[in-house]
């Protein structure tokens, strides 16, 4: 771990949420996340084409609709490569469907598999109005390994940066999710 870098715990994550004061910026660059959770919901997806918000999913709605009402904004650029995965189908149909008209700007940067889109890195981070910078560390297998606060400026103004690209070279979900069947299948 470099020198302004240091790990977080989840409830120093959690009071980052708590406190910020504009915006909560997201960019997710895997194709696949091992949440807690999400495993049930998932297979129910995979089996029987269940979309419905999970209890974790009404919880998150409803803290994006309080964040909205007091005027924060809270978005993220999901990149995503073409065709879905099954776990990408299932982000977008019981994930985004829900959390986007909750409040949350979402937005879809879709390229074909093998590709990735010039300037942006391939690294999973929340940027906090936008002068804080907490990167997402995964392992192997798509598990969270540690939120690490990053305090370097260089790549705190590199996260602005990239944030920026992300959300110029991408689409609303509500424009992107009109390409698939409701179970996130072309159409």
């Amino acid at each position: 771990m470099a020198i302004n870098e240091r790990p977080l715990t989840w409830d120093e994550l959690v009071q980052i949420f708590d406190d910020f004061q504009h915006t909560a910026f997201r960019l997710e660059t895997l194709q696949r996340y091992a949440e807690d959770g999400e495993a049930e919901p998932f297979d129910r997806f995979l089996s029987d084409g269940s979309m419905g918000p999970s209890e974790s999913m009404e919880k998150w709605c409803a803290e994006l609709r309080d964040k909205t009402a007091r005027g924060l904004r809270q978005g993220r650029v999901h990149v995503v490569t073409e065709p879905l995965s099954d776990y990408m189908r299932f982000e977008c149909a019981a994930g985004y469907r829900h959390s986007a008209p909750a409040g949350e700007q979402i937005r879809i940067l879709a390229v074909q598999d093998g590709e990735w889109p010039q300037g942006l890195p391939h690294l999973d981070y929340w940027l906090f109005d936008s002068h804080q910078l907490v990167r997402m560390d995964y392992r192997a297998d798509d598990l969270l390994l540690t939120p690490v606060l990053v305090t370097d400026p260089e790549q705190i103004v590199a996260a602005n940066t990239w944030r920026d690209r992300a959300i110029h070279l991408s689409i609303p979900y509500a424009d992107y999710e009109q390409r698939f069947d409701p179970y996130m299948r072309p159409r």
